[in-house]
């Protein structure tokens, strides 16, 4: 049996995973709801995944933040506490990570070598082109966008799909979180 694999972003109504400008990390529209939900969501036996420049970005903003910034949501602390196994052909030794571990290689040939000996499913919050090219090889189980509602035209940074290959997406799973955040969980096939 094969682990399944989530691809897990937070995105603007216009498809981007980040602004710049005065907007945080949750584009300001984070609630008790969604912290909650997040927090069950990382509390769950699982192992992450990330690329070299999401896990250096993670670890940056982590050694910078402090004890009450939101980049210490509880949330975030537990999804640090997980195993994680970063795809990367420049780093090298050991993390600043409680219990990552380096894999040099192609990300499609590393995760489905992962998919197949993981014992618990594998998540990957961020990660942009690994994923996208993880969604073109057919090895992302689940795609879970957070949706905020915020259109970032001017300030979005980070596009999600851009460059993507066209997928048909089949909805399992939606929720609203705090009255306007949308979870959207979706199944995608290659079109």
């Amino acid at each position: 049996m094969t682990a399944t694999y989530t691809f897990d972003v937070f995105s603007s109504l216009d498809g981007f995973g980040a602004a710049g400008g005065n907007w945080t990390g949750y584009w300001g529209k984070q609630g008790p709801e969604l912290l909650d939900h997040r927090l069950a969501l990382y509390g769950e036996e699982q192992r992450m995944v990330f690329g070299a420049n999401t896990y250096r970005a993670f670890a940056r903003m982590l050694a910078s933040s402090t004890d009450e910034s939101e980049v210490r949501d509880p949330w975030v602390t537990r999804m640090r506490s997980l195993p994680a196994t970063v795809v990367s052909t420049t780093l090298e030794g050991s993390l600043d990570w409680p219990d990552a571990r380096v894999v040099s290689g192609d990300a499609v040939d590393v995760v489905a070598r992962l998919k197949e000996e993981s014992e618990v499913p594998l998540r990957s919050h961020g990660s942009l082109s690994m994923n996208r090219a993880l969604m073109a090889a057919g090895l992302v189980d689940r795609l879970q966008v957070t949706l905020f509602p915020v259109i970032t035209g001017q300030t979005g940074l980070d596009p999600i799909f851009q460059g993507a290959a066209d997928f048909d997406l089949e909805l399992v799973e939606n929720r609203t979180l705090d009255g306007h955040v949308q979870e959207l969980i979706y199944r995608p096939t290659l079109h």
